[in-house]
């Protein structure tokens, strides 16, 4: 991947919004932008960049020459915590508030632009899909705004037809009972490009009784507003969600598959931009070491994500079902997973699996799911999860926690043939015998296969003339480098 031929670098101002299932795909973009000859600005909230900061060490974000770090308020009250802040309160109060102190950012990059030779004047915006404010930003000064929609291409078709959903009085639900009674079991047989898909399996927002409900409205008006883009990226691949992505490109601007980004990312060869790093937990020392120890496709990795929080209960449940499986695993437990509490597991259960079980806080998960070691992964159906699982060949076992993981899920199983869901109200038997399947029955075996292929057609898609590398130089050379399209 070559830098551009281009006179007076391109300056790319990238906004992910702020937690860290969105920040570190951003950051993979951002760093393909610089390989290919962009100066960039990352810009996390202020109190993202303090959690980095603690994360990874005070000289963590003094980026590059041509690679910086800004901040803007996330216009919530100020905390010391180390915690994912409330999704629902993070989009209310971005959509609010942020514009203005972007804005401000902007000027000053460019004021400094004209005043200096140290940075390009800014010339487009990469944003978030859900950040969608920076729209009227790139509107005022004339030049691209792509909207990086970091869900899954199903996902993003799911968001979209929120209006139809509402429109169609499917949501708000008319009672709580609506969430037991079978309701959710109703098919959705109208959305083109999706197959096979009920209620349940959309983005869970929609389970709400409340009309004014702050997630159903924000998705509203974000995927409105994703109609004024100059593009949309998505980090899939066009082998994986074809119909999805013929769909979507059917309603809205150009829509380019990129990913996955991470193997793009393989051809980034600067190491300093490579060090840069997006983790906002430290990871647990000699997680990878305990693997080399491992027996090819042998342990079991756990892990439900960055925002994922349960029950104390179903933290038990896990336990005793990993523990009665008999099988080695490898388990990040956050200190934040179980809601309003410390997560604590059975200390027997401890005991019990001393000799088969690594516990850790946070690791580096790209690494592990392509440890020879793992043949399985218990995991939230996050998109960053689901594609770094298809990368590294692993089958899954899905527990959906909300948005559109339970579209993810609803594909790992039933379209991509690599998954197998459990029951929202998680039960240690249950989690024995899946876990058993997933690693010693035939199914778990077919769907490994399955999996194998899936990381092939990736790695294509991303390879020197593969559908997702072709895809990022059409971006940047009809969209990024062009003069406004807002």
């Amino acid at each position: 991947m070559g830098s551009l031929p281009y006179l007076g670098k391109p300056h790319a101002v990238c906004i992910p919004f702020p937690a860290q299932g969105h920040i570190n795909p951003m950051l993979k973009l951002a760093k393909l932008l610089h390989q290919k000859g962009f100066h960039i600005t990352f810009v996390n909230t202020e109190y993202n960049h303090r959690r980095l900061l603690k994360s990874r060490g005070p000289d963590a974000l003094d980026g590059l020459p041509s690679f910086q770090f800004k901040t803007i308020p996330d216009g919530l009250p100020e905390t010391d915590t180390d915690v994912t802040q409330s999704i629902p309160s993070l989009c209310d109060s971005t959509s609010r508030t942020a514009l203005a102190p972007f804005r401000q950012l902007l000027a000053q990059l460019n004021e400094t632009a004209a005043n200096s030779n140290v940075n390009p004047p800014v010339s487009c915006i990469v944003s978030d899909g859900v950040m969608s404010f920076t729209v009227d930003a790139a509107r005022e000064l004339g030049i691209p705004e792509v909207l990086f929609w970091t869900t899954s291409a199903c996902g993003f078709l799911a968001y979209v037809h929120y209006r139809h959903l509402v429109e169609k009085g499917f949501t708000p639900l008319k009672d709580e009972s609506y969430l037991t009674n079978g309701y959710l079991e109703t098919a959705i047989d109208w959305i083109p490009g999706m197959k096979d898909i009920r209620l349940r399996d959309i983005p869970t927002f929609i389970r709400t009784t409340d009309s004014e409900d702050i997630m159903v409205n924000f998705v509203l008006s974000e995927t409105q507003r994703a109609r004024d883009a100059s593009a949309i990226i998505l980090n899939t691949f066009d082998g994986l969600e074809h119909e999805v992505l013929d769909a979507l490109g059917s309603m809205l601007p150009p829509v380019y598959s990129i990913g996955p980004l991470h193997l793009l990312q393989n051809h980034v060869i600067d190491r300093e931009l490579k060090a840069l790093g997006s983790n906002l937990w430290k990871d647990t020392p000699g997680c990878l070491e305990w693997l080399n120890s491992k027996e090819p496709n042998s342990v079991v990795y756990v892990n439900f994500g960055s925002i994922t929080v349960m029950t104390a209960d179903q933290l038990k449940e896990f336990a005793w079902g990993l523990a009665n499986s008999n099988q080695t695993f490898l388990w990040v437990i956050r200190p934040d997973l179980v809601a309003g509490d410390t997560a604590v597991l059975p200390p027997e259960m401890v005991e019990q699996t001393k000799e088969r079980g690594f516990f850790a806080s946070w690791c580096p998960q790209e690494e592990v799911l392509n440890h020879p070691s793992i043949g399985g992964f218990l995991t939230h159906s996050g998109w960053n999860s689901t594609i770094e699982s298809i990368t590294g060949g692993v089958p899954m076992i899905c527990w959906p926690f909300f948005a559109e993981q339970q579209t993810n899920c609803r594909y790992s199983c039933t379209e991509w043939g690599i998954g197998m869901e459990i029951n929202s109200d998680v039960k240690r038997d249950e989690v024995e015998s899946l876990v058993r399947e997933l690693m010693e029955e035939e199914k778990g075996k077919e769907m490994k296969r399955k999996a194998l292929e899936w990381k092939q057609m990736a790695e294509e898609a991303a390879g020197p003339a593969g559908s997702s590398y072709v895809n990022l130089d059409t971006l940047i050379h009809q969209v990024l480098l062009s003069s406004s399209k807002c």
